[in-house]
């Protein structure tokens, strides 16, 4: 079993009117099932409303299923008693650091996870330099949080979570708030622990440019698995993904948009670099 299976995972939201009566359902998650090795980085991605959010949140067990079964690092999120554990397994970011920074210096809100733990004090301030080393924020462990950038702020809630050593991190479109730059910090911090310390990644996201390093894709919709596959299987389907309201890499887009106009260049190109390769190999064999 991997770090994180789900099988036949339903999550319904209930509507109620001001008495309390069932006035609806609303399936999210709709028959999920998947499976997630440690060390994998994973991607998930759907438009707004598709269940991806709460997907993600049953990795945490903040939510629990309706229907079918979730097991992280082999505990079943439905037993109460493994909460803690899988709690300390899979850490979670989430879109605003604002809503998880609450120390006043920097190396303190880090070092508030591993305290609420039990660590031993000195073995605490180990876990907090690795951690903002982890992401490059050990220069600013001194500094207000509210001296920071919002991809500083996000590196820095980051290593909060790493600092708790969890196998897993689960990344809730954590760079929605973020200007292009802080979006480029805070993903290379996360392709850094995945390459380097071999945390599994989880991330949501609707940035097409930050999944291309990804193990696996998954893109949903209506609460399903739509696509599965390597970034390089699915950004060769443009058309599907333009049918599930998705874009792609604008690089893939431009190969997309060239081969329609007669240029022979490979599917599922994923980076500027690797299309002007093609085009430059495309040239020489058709001086």
């Amino acid at each position: 079993m991997g770090i994180i299976k789900t099988e036949n995972l339903v999550f319904e939201y209930i509507r109620r009117d001001e008495d309390g009566n069932v006035e609806g359902i609303n399936r999210a998650v709709d028959e999920v099932t998947l499976d997630i090795k440690q060390g994998d980085f994973i991607a998930i991605l759907g438009h707004n409303g598709s269940g991806k959010s709460t997907l993600a949140k049953h990795m945490n067990a903040i939510l629990s299923p309706t229907e079918g079964t979730i097991w992280v690092d082999g505990r079943d999120t439905r037993e109460e008693s493994e909460l803690w554990d899988i709690r300390h397994t899979a850490g979670m970011v989430f879109q605003n650091p604002d809503n998880q920074i609450i120390g006043q210096v920097v190396e303190e809100d880090v070092g508030f996870g591993p305290e609420n733990m039990g660590i031993p004090t000195a073995e605490i301030w180990e876990r907090v330099n690795e951690s903002l080393r982890a992401v490059g924020m050990y220069e600013f462990r001194k500094y207000s949080p509210n001296k920071l950038s919002g991809g500083q702020k996000q590196r820095v809630s980051i290593a909060g979570v790493l600092a708790m050593h969890p196998k897993c991190i689960v990344l809730d479109e954590p760079t929605a708030m973020l200007d292009p730059n802080g979006r480029k910090e805070v993903v290379r911090a996360v392709r850094a622990l995945n390459d380097v310390e071999n945390v599994t990644v989880i991330l949501i996201t609707h940035y097409m440019e930050e999944i291309i390093h990804a193990n696996k894709v998954f893109v949903m919709d209506e609460g399903k698995i739509a696509m599965e596959g390597t970034p390089k299987e699915i950004f060769s389907q443009v058309e599907k993904l333009k049918a599930l309201r998705l874009d792609a890499p604008q690089a893939t887009l431009l190969a997309y948009e060239l081969q329609q106009r007669g240029i022979a260049l490979p599917s599922g190109i994923l980076s500027i670099n690797e299309l002007v390769e093609e085009i430059m190999k495309y040239q020489r064999t058709h001086r």
